[in-house]
């Protein structure tokens, strides 16, 4: 690899720093408030960034959202002079329409001629026109869901009502493109909550424009097979209910297939993507048209989730044949790598090697060569620049090497790798494809991101307005990055906040431990070097009370790739565990801490393995908090619990040995339990069953529901949330501290 292209992040943040500022950024700094948890929570509490990135088609404007002293603004930055200024302030629009007193911008995109934004804005759609300044309403009272401009620009298509409609921008005429859509029985291009969960990871999409604007493919969603789950909203006088279609475990699946319904016509074709070794039940996972507009490209994963075929299919008959297929012995992870090329090929990435790399493949489907590095995986391909670069974010294969991220560009042909981003902490980009202009964010585990502005030969264009939490931040505790000993000799990476006043010379004083831990496959849930927000302010607040930090990686986690995700195949939690008992191991080395103190906490896959710890290792931790946890795999959604545990009835051992439900009997120790009660992914059912397995053990428990809550809590109950963790480890824990009081505005 070439040396680094542009001016690394952290360093222009400092040059810029000594100039003038960028109009509309952050007010200068002013005396830091102390940390509290009124401060943390508190909004901005832990820094602002600009939202709402979008380059223009050509790459040469830059718009995003932004709120400084004079209020809320689309801002837009001319690449060529640097200088930025409002486009529009919201406010402007404040009362000009009844059903509006306020106008939120939602999200923005620009129309291919550049010359216009389409605005979302509570489920209705506005024109800006940049020309003359001046905004058009285009829908009103039935709202509408995931609009996609054509490519061409005069159309816009949208969902309403589990329907495909489209509005022409000229003469603002809607028309409908399907019919049949109902709630929880048909959906036409809308997802069903667990392809748009587990396929989409919460960015679903279901429907696609071809190139040249006159189809669109799109999935339709048969919910009849799924059984309903009941929100209950416990509020009024009689509690209202919403039912939520949710497959668990071995349970049916919607059935799905793929229409392609010419817009002109209103008529749909149906693809036939069982051929070619397809069976019901497989998920059509990915869907994509090739540059010419002639066939569409699908990814169908069977429902084991062990082979994904790349399908090539024709539009005109629906006929599809395999184009490529990846087999693994436990299961293959989606991603959103696969691009198709003008000519043919398209590149593709897999985790065949053991670690996840970016290859290109012929137009049969061969492939033809690795193109990012050996020694890196890729995490993300973010761009295609006109000029033939693949611009991609990733990590080193060394030891700690997933604690960072670096983003490169590749040579499509050629092979050339160059570093773009490369500062130890966490970079990513988004790079303008037309011209190759690009926003590297950078943060670290100490610093919250800086965006910076980037002409495509790396040249520094300007800093993105920042408001930085208002805390003096390196008079905090910092993250420590090690490695401790794990089993058959492995190093398990963890990172560690001592307490504030640690006096190594004074060995007899003794401090008490908070784990925090995820350890679900795959994932990266604690150790990083990437600013942390919330949670991970918290974390210094507590170590400015008296605590330490500890989190600890498993052998399953993304720092040993798929070798160590395949770890869990068929049986989970057993991982976590010994990562957190050596991580106890590597406590009891330090003078300072007090292993007769230690408390342990999580949150969703982190709360099931909070469990899974306490239940196992009982005696260990004195005291642990579960929030929203998996109690019984088998009350989860199919599609992730599946691709890990297969389906119970083939494998009821590994969910019986995998679900802390089955080893409650085991709590010796003290143990907070949190919920929301509209949580519509890991259900209270959850929690509740516990409970009750706890009661009839005639065990004692602590336990907080949430009304209104769902799997990520408001902004405005996190102060009392977390409120509610420090108080519960400060009973147990620590002696004669009070607990700052946090009134939840």
């Amino acid at each position: 690899m070439t040396a680094p292209r542009f001016l690394r992040p952290a360093l222009a943040a400092c040059l810029l720093s000594a100039s003038l500022p960028l109009e509309g950024n952050a007010a200068a700094a002013t005396t830091p408030s102390p940390l509290t948890l009124d401060a943390i929570f508190a909004p901005g509490g832990a820094g602002r960034s600009a939202t709402q990135l979008a380059w223009s088609p050509d790459g040469q404007r830059l718009t995003y959202l932004w709120k400084d002293e004079h209020g809320e603004a689309l801002w837009w930055l001319d690449l060529a002079t640097g200088k930025s200024e409002p486009l529009f302030r919201l406010d402007d629009w404040k009362g000009r329409w009844d059903d509006k007193p306020t106008f939120a911008l939602d999200a923005h995109q620009w129309l291919p001629r550049g010359d216009s934004l389409l605005l979302t804005s509570g489920g209705d759609l506005f024109r800006f026109s940049l020309g003359r300044h001046e905004v058009y309403r285009l829908t009103e009272k039935e709202k509408v869901e995931d609009p996609k401009l054509s490519p061409q620009g005069d159309r816009v298509a949208f969902v309403r009502d589990a329907d495909l409609y489209l509005l022409d921008l000229a003469t603002r005429r809607e028309t409908a493109l399907t019919s049949g859509g109902k709630k929880d029985v048909t959906l036409n291009g809308v997802v069903d909550w667990v392809y748009g969960e587990e396929i989409w990871t919460r960015a679903p999409t279901a429907y696609w424009w071809s190139p040249d604007g006159r189809s669109i493919a799109y999935l339709q969603f048969d919910e009849t097979p799924v059984e309903a789950y009941p929100i209950v909203d416990y509020s009024p006088k009689y509690p209202a209910v919403t039912w939520q279609k949710y497959p668990k475990a071995g349970e049916p699946n919607p059935k799905v297939r793929i229409g392609v319904v010419d817009v002109a016509t209103g008529k749909t074709s149906w693809l036939a993507t069982g051929e070619s070794g397809g069976k019901e039940g497989d998920y059509l996972a990915r869907v994509a048209w090739t540059p010419d507009g002639k066939e569409l490209r699908v990814q169908r994963l069977n429902r084991d989730q062990n082979r994904l075929d790349l399908l090539r299919c024709r539009p005109e008959d629906g006929h599809c044949t395999a184009l490529h297929t990846e087999e693994h012995k436990t299961w293959i992870d989606l991603t959103n790598d696969f691009r198709p090329l003008p000519d043919g090929r398209f590149l593709w990435s897999s985790a065949k090697s053991g670690w996840r790399r970016l290859y290109l493949h012929a137009a049969d489907g061969k492939e033809v060569r690795p193109l990012t590095p050996e020694g890196w995986t890729l995490t993300a391909l973010d761009a295609l620049t006109a000029d033939g670069w693949a611009y991609v974010t990733g990590h080193s294969t060394a030891s700690l090497g997933a604690t960072d991220r670096q983003v490169l560009r590749v040579r499509i042909d050629g092979g050339t790798v160059e570093k773009v981003a490369a500062e130890p902490g966490t970079n990513g980009a988004l790079v303008a494809e037309k011209s190759g202009a690009s926003v590297l964010t950078w943060s670290d585990a100490e610093h919250p991101p800086v965006e910076t502005v980037h002409r495509a030969d790396g040249t520094l264009v300007a800093t993105l307005p920042e408001a930085p939490p208002p805390f003096d931040l390196a008079a905090l505790p910092h993250w420590e990055l090690l490695t401790v000993d794990g089993p058959e000799g492995t190093k398990l990476p963890a990172r560690l906040l001592k307490p504030a006043g640690l006096d190594p010379a004074h060995p007899d004083r003794k401090y008490p431990v908070i784990f925090y831990h995820y350890g679900a496959p795959s994932s990266q849930g604690v150790v990083n070097n990437a600013w942390g927000r919330g949670r991970d302010l918290w974390h210094k607040w507590m170590a400015t009370r008296g605590y330490a930090v500890f989190e600890v990686e498993n052998r399953a986690s993304i720092f040993f790739g798929q070798e160590g995700a395949d770890r869990n195949y068929r049986r989970m939690g057993h991982n976590d565990l010994e990562a957190q008992l050596a991580g106890v191991a590597y406590l009891k080395t330090l003078p300072w801490v007090d292993p007769s103190r230690l408390g342990l906490w999580g949150w969703s896959g982190g709360g099931a393995n909070t469990l899974y710890c306490l239940f196992n290792a009982p005696g260990v931790w004195k005291a642990g908090v579960s929030g929203a946890p998996v109690t019984d795999w088998a009350l989860y959604d199919t599609i992730w619990t599946e691709r890990y545990l297969d389906r119970p009835e083939d494998n009821p051992e590994g969910y019986r040995l995998s679900s802390p439900l089955s080893f409650a009997g085991n709590l010796k120790d003290a143990l907070l339990l949190l919920h929301g009660t509209a949580d519509d992914n890991v259900h209270p059912q959850n929690t509740i069953v516990l409970t009750d397995k706890l009661i009839q053990a005639k065990l004692p428990f602590e336990e907080a529901l949430y009304p209104h809550q769902k799997h990520g809590f408001k902004e405005e109950v996190s102060g009392h949330l977390y409120h509610r963790i420090a108080e519960f480890f400060d009973r147990h824990l620590k002696d004669e501290v009070v607990v700052e009081r946090v009134e939840v505005k």
